[in-house]
């Protein structure tokens, strides 16, 4: 967002001065980051650079303007594809550029992208055409100057003034608040109230030309000539100034400058890169192509707010970190190969290569000198590999392929003929152990307070990586490959007494890449899990958790390295930590400021020498790099710039840029349609470090993302509504930016526009009245169903009432009928009970009869027994008797014997009355008595029964009549 927050960028570039003002050193050189043509995809020379309100840089470029951001690069086209020679930000959203009979400014247009604006048409008629190169440009509050070698046009308030001259101009210079110009072969000038004054004495400047004014001291300026050297105008004349860069810059062409934190001045050359000299006239730094520079021709130099120093140069762009505590040294030539160890002795600084031992003077603290500069000479006989750089006891040793040597200036002395010294630590206080590629190896000192080999270590042949003494005087050694050894020596340290070889059985997470150091006087054991520590008790290993947690992503680091007290510097997969144990309890890292290093270092043979209280010596692949701790120990709080949304893109049918940034970047309405987008962001933030971003879509996300390396995401599909979409960033896993916001409109689909409202409602109304007449008629139309449903109601009432009049008078009879079958029932039972009690009567008077006897006391004459029998044996089978049951019978129980004649038609007249008997459930005996048979006959008749009614076994006889 190119106007959302000037004044947050302003407090970032003051915080970001002040807690960064560091002391430029003169050993090596500072980091230098390329960006060549490759990168920026636009052409090879830089003329000028300037950077706006929100952090982003912009470069007058062959191709146009160029814009960078940080993450992005972005060309923009001159008219008729001109050469951009001056550009300058004014801090309010334009970018003012100037080429070749052209001028004017870059600014946003109302969807945010950024146009070109030409201001050539406000100069008078008669100033035109404008047939030169405008090369300066300057902002001074409420004007814009711009500067051709014939012309100075000044633009305010809406107005073009232009100041024309005989002589032809050289070039404007902004000193403070003042501006000077030279005119050739006449002299230098000063503009005031858009005339020009000359500068008394200026003649002594000579006719090569002033290419730089910059303000100096109070109330002076230092002035810079392409061959005459440095003067200094102090308001009233101009003298000389004479400093230890002046022959340089005569032999290699000074050709532009700028103030580095307000005590430094850097210059840019022609012919040999850039150098920085101080207020005293020393030179600091000589930066060229050969210490890292991509071109030493300079076109243009530019300090940004953070110190950085901009070059654009004949063929690419280099920052330069100024203010950084690390100072670079790189072998560009392949001399000495990859360094493997570094260290600075006796006023020498010492490299130990994979091609061998080299050697340069060293000059502490500068000694007043024009700058540190190398010359490293191998030394003879110290080809091959080195190893290992140690100091003991005031003694240089170099650990070598071919054995230890120990070095004495120039020259080395053999020690040792033991193969592949890897480490050597102190062992006692007259005594070193060396681990090497067959085992360990005793040192000690002669009477000269020489080292010289004392013996090898029997008893134990492996390979020896690194190698600790705990606190009982046990030896641990970390295998080169694979594993941990644990050793006991005999009491003159000529042999190994115990041995013990420790893997994952143990403990251990595997047997690979683990090792083993010494942190705070405790042996820690080093792995790809994380550190672990060793029990004497359990003679187990244990992972060391408290140190892991506090320690984070550098838990699983490879090595450690001391520093100085309780500072031990961690190596982690190429990255670099510092971290401080002073404080109980606590432990602080710090990471941010040696992210440059990350992969510099060769891969687990990282070296860092301390050359003294404050400052050390870190080798890396190509080279070594200088770390000055009091600089690095300064405020490193860093000020993290806002995020910058850099554009907004449709990518629904083909991608096409919405907005660019600028103040549009607010409520952007995007149709339905068109509802899958793409926004990219950036962070201007140009030192190197691990920069990640998070972001959260109020209105779609449910929480904020993860952070991540990503600096563009797109979201699809998108529902109608009011977006709010918010991005921060975090530098170094540490540094959280505050928060940017965009917000932007999902347009609702054509059929819930308000074209489309509009004519639902009047569907609506129209659909309204179709209802309310439709209601009306329907209305109608339920009054007469409502009338004709109640007559057809009142009809079936009636018909209802009479049906259910019908049916009471049926229940009524049903009832009667009930009542009578009842009354029938209950007559065809006395009727029945009185044949039982008639029949048992006849059976007992026929059973009585013979026992009677006449008045003589004789029984009866059998014929008159049989006469009197047979009366009674009539009246027990009386015909008669049934015919009535029967008729009783079937009025109780109707159609009974129809249907049981129906289903049984072998069944005789002495079954059906067995069947009616049994269907009143009357008893055996009652059953004997009406049919005037015993109970075994009525049994056998029941048993005859049931298999003419072919009755199941199990079934009920009775219960089978009753359900007949």
């Amino acid at each position: 967002m190119r106007k959302s927050s000037p004044i947050i960028f302003l407090l970032f570039c003051i915080t970001s001065l002040l807690a960064r003002a560091v002391d430029i050193k003169s050993v090596g050189v500072p980091y230098v980051q390329n960006y060549t043509k490759a990168m920026y995809q636009s052409g090879n020379q830089n003329w000028s650079i300037t950077r706006d309100e929100h952090g982003i840089m912009y470069f007058g470029n062959a191709q146009g303007l160029l814009a960078f951001d940080g993450k992005y690069w972005q060309q923009h086209h001159m008219p008729n594809s001109l050469i951009v020679r001056s550009v300058s930000a004014d801090g309010k959203g334009k970018i003012y550029v100037g080429a070749y009979g052209e001028f004017g400014y870059w600014a946003d247009d109302n969807k945010g992208v950024l146009k070109y604006n030409s201001l050539v048409n406000l100069v008078p008629a008669k100033y035109k055409p404008i047939n030169e190169e405008i090369w300066k440009i300057y902002i001074d509050g409420g004007r814009i100057i711009f500067q051709s070698f014939g012309s100075i046009y000044i633009y305010s308030n809406g107005k073009m003034n232009v100041i024309k001259t005989p002589n032809p101009y050289l070039f404007m210079f902004k000193a403070g608040n003042r501006f000077f110009i030279e005119k050739v072969s006449v002299g230098l000038f000063e503009l005031k109230d858009n005339k020009l004054v000359f500068v008394p004495g200026s003649n002594i400047l000579g006719p090569s030309g002033v290419l730089s004014m910059l303000p100096f001291q109070k109330n002076k300026f230092i002035i810079g000539t392409a061959q005459n050297g440095l003067f200094i105008y102090d308001g009233q004349t101009i003298k000389p100034w004479a400093n230890q860069a002046n022959d340089f810059l005569k032999t290699y062409q000074l050709n532009n400058g700028a103030l580095i934190a307000g005590k430094y001045v850097a210059y840019g050359t022609i012919l040999n890169g850039v150098v920085v000299i101080d207020t005293a006239g020393n030179l600091i730094q000589h930066i060229n192509k050969a210490s890292g520079l991509q071109n030493n021709t300079v076109l243009s130099l530019y300090t940004d707010s953070e110190q950085n120093l901009w070059a654009g140069l004949d063929n690419g762009i280099d920052r330069i970190e100024v203010n950084s505590p690390l100072y670079f040294y790189f072998d560009k030539t392949g001399k000495f190969g990859t360094v493997y160890s570094s260290i600075i002795f006796d006023n020498k600084i010492y490299l130990g290569t994979n091609q061998g031992l080299f050697y340069s003077d060293w000059v502490p603290e500068n000694n007043n000198k024009l700058f540190q500069s190398f010359d490293f000479k191998l030394i003879p006989g110290s080809q091959g590999q080195v190893w290992e750089l140690t100091l003991q006891d005031g003694r240089l040793l170099c650990g070598h392929n071919d054995g230890t040597y120990q070095v004495n200036g120039s020259t080395i002395t053999k020690i040792s003929t033991i193969t592949g010294g890897w480490t050597t630590k102190k062992f006692g206080a007259d005594k070193l152990i060396q681990g090497n590629y067959t085992g360990l190896a005793i040192l000690r000192k002669d009477v000269l307070g020489n080292w010289i080999f004392d013996h090898k270590v029997e008893g134990f042949g492996e390979p020896s990586r690194y190698v600790e003494q705990d606190s009982k005087g046990q030896i641990w050694v970390s295998h080169a490959y694979k594993g941990i050894y644990k050793l006991t020596l005999s009491a003159d340290l000529k042999k190994v007494t115990s041995k013990v070889y420790y893997d994952s059985r143990y403990g251990l997470p595997g047997s690979y890449n683990v090792n083993v150091f010494d942190l705070d006087n405790r042996v820690v054991f080093t792995s790809d899990s994380g550190f672990y520590v060793y029990d004497d008790i359990t003679d187990r290993f244990f992972k060391y958790t408290q140190l892991n947690k506090k320690l984070g992503t550098f838990a699983t680091s490879s090595k450690i390295i001391k520093a100085i007290g309780k500072k031990y510097w961690f190596i982690n997969q190429g990255r670099v930590a510092l971290a401080d144990f002073s404080v109980p309890g606590k432990l602080s890292i710090d990471t941010n400021r040696f992210s440059i290093l990350n992969g510099q270092m060769v891969q687990h043979y990282e070296t860092i020498n301390r050359i003294n209280a404050s400052t050390y010596l870190i080798s890396i692949d190509d080279g070594f790099v200088i770390l000055n701790d009091e600089d690095a120990l300064l405020p490193n709080k860093i000020s993290i710039p806002q995020v910058l949304i850099r554009q907004v893109e449709n990518i629904t049918d083909k991608v096409y840029i919405i907005s660019e940034g600028g103040s549009s970047l607010n409520d952007i309405e995007i149709p339905y349609a068109q509802n899958n987008i793409r926004i990219s962001y950036s962070l201007p933030y140009y030192k190197q470090a691990k920069i990640k971003f998070q972001y959260y879509l109020e209105g779609y996300s449910r929480q904020w993302s993860d952070w991540t390396q990503q600096s563009q995401k797109e979201f699809t599909n998108l529902d109608q509504g009011t977006y709010h979409f918010k991005v921060r960033a975090k530098i170094n896993d540490q540094n959280v930016s505050s928060i940017t916001s965009l917000t932007f409109i999902i347009l609702p689909p054509w059929y819930a526009g308000k074209p489309a409202m509009l004519f639902y409602a009047l569907l609506l109304l129209l659909f309204y009245y179709l209802v309310r007449y439709y209601y009306r008629l329907k209305l109608k139309r339920h009054q007469l169903h409502i009338h004709e449903k109640l007559q057809r109601e009142k009809e079936e009432f009636l018909k209802q009432e009479a049906i259910a009049n019908e049916q009471h008078i049926i229940s009524i009879k049903n009832e009667q009928l009930q009542a009578d079958l009842a009354s029938k029932s209950r007559e065809l039972a006395n009727s029945a009970m009185n044949l039982v009690y008639k029949n048992e009567l006849l059976q007992k008077i026929s059973e009585e009869i013979l026992h009677l006897k006449d008045s003589s006391g004789k029984k009866l004459a059998d014929d008159q027994l049989r006469r009197i029998q047979k009366v009674i044996d009539e009246g027990m089978n009386d015909e008669r008797d049934w015919n009535i049951f029967e008729k009783s019978f079937n009025e109780a129980h109707e159609n009974f014997f129809k249907k049981l004649k129906s289903d049984h038609p072998d069944l005789v007249p002495n079954d059906l009355k067995l069947c009616a008997y049994l269907r009143m459930n009357m008893s055996s005996k009652e059953m004997a008595s009406l049919l005037n048979i015993s109970l075994r006959g009525v049994e056998i008749r029941r048993y005859r029964l049931r298999k003419k009614l072919n009755l199941e076994h199990d079934k009920n006889l009775v219960e089978f009549l009753i359900e007949l």
